[in-house]
């Protein structure tokens, strides 16, 4: 069984903005699906090529985002190895991305919850550059919202992102890091 968790804020006023990028990634590989209510998160349950996969989306807030996923975690019994966290990342250039197994929160709050709830830092991450414009506030860029350009940019990189979450799912990921984090 593996757990796909995108982050974001929940609300109308967050969906377009740079910290959602998780949540966006999710809907854009779902498609238009019923989302399911639980443990302050929204899922979908699905298989892939016999594998149970749950999809999740925190409903907490960034900030207390490892409260949703333990209570996935606990339930399902999922081990964090089998866990994907879809996050936005400050220090990559705008939507390059990296896979990591192990590392810091890096100053992002959604991860710093999920490191201490999990108690540990080895969960595997997909990071996806925001960019960052030092000439604005960090917690006002981040809650911006993406230009029309960015957005248009992001469909290019949309099955990219769907095929690294087919290959977590089949494979793991340390086949996704070989294959992913080469380019």
């Amino acid at each position: 069984m593996k757990l796909i968790v995108g982050l974001g804020n929940p609300g109308k006023d967050y969906e377009k903005t740079r910290h959602n990028i998780g949540f966006m990634i999710l809907d854009n590989y779902l498609g238009n699906i019923n989302w399911k209510s639980k443990s302050n998160g929204l899922y979908y349950e699905t298989f892939i090529e016999d594998e149970k996969v749950i999809f999740l989306k925190p409903q907490t807030f960034m900030n207390l985002s490892g409260d949703c996923v333990i209570e996935f975690v606990n339930f399902y019994k999922i081990s964090n190895m089998d866990v994907l966290v879809i996050q936005d990342d400050l220090d990559l250039p705008l939507l390059s991305y990296r896979l990591k197994c192990k590392s810091s929160s890096g100053g992002h709050n959604g991860i710093k919850s999920i490191i201490s709830c999990l108690g540990t830092d080895e969960v595997p991450r997909l990071k996806v550059g925001i960019a960052h414009d030092k000439s604005i506030d960090t917690k006002d860029y981040v809650l911006g919202n993406f230009s029309k350009e960015d957005m248009s940019k992001m469909s290019g990189y949309f099955n990219t992102f769907n095929d690294i979450i087919n290959l977590f799912v089949k494979k793991g990921i340390e086949e996704c890091m070989a294959k992913y984090n080469t380019r």
